[in-house]
């Protein structure tokens, strides 16, 4: 007399060991992408890198000039210059691209900046005051503003590079 529910399972069958079968299409849309988003990041990376045409045209002109490479080093490595002000960023004081852009059409730019960095001044550039540098002589000061001016943009256009 065999009871009905306590009847013995099944024998398995192969189909039971085997595991369960994933689709395919899943894992090859997760590889495309992927691939998709790290083209992309490569991609932006590259265009994040690659420098500005002004900053290739200024950098040909500094290298060329001896001058300007000590106008440049006496801003970058020989004072204090570095500590409100960067190259392109506006910090404490205003960026040396952006002081190269206002003054670019001044003919008198470079004594005239020669002079701010000497003997200072207050409200050029909103409320920051731009401290005196008595110890800089006049001839680096005019290096150094030289060197700024040539930061700017081009004073002939057909001169730039393509």
């Amino acid at each position: 007399m065999s009871d009905p529910q306590h009847q013995d399972p099944p024998p398995p069958s192969d189909l039971d060991n085997e595991p369960p079968r994933r689709s395919r299409w899943l894992g090859v849309l997760i590889v495309a992408f992927a691939l998709v988003v790290g083209l992309g990041m490569l991609n932006i990376g590259r265009l994040i890198i690659r420098p500005k045409p002004e900053v290739t045209a200024a950098d040909r002109l500094v290298e060329a000039s001896p001058q300007l490479q000590k106008g440049r080093d006496l801003v970058t490595r020989g004072g204090d210059c570095m500590r409100c002000h960067t190259v392109e960023l506006d910090i404490v004081g205003p960026g040396f691209r952006n002081i190269a852009k206002r003054y670019a059409g001044r003919e008198d730019a470079v004594p005239y900046l020669a002079g701010k960095i000497r003997e200072g001044s207050v409200g050029e550039w909103g409320r920051i005051v731009m401290p005196r540098h008595p110890q800089v002589t006049q001839e680096q000061a005019e290096l150094m503003a030289a060197w700024l001016m040539a930061l700017g943009p081009p004073k002939d256009p057909a001169a730039s590079p393509p």
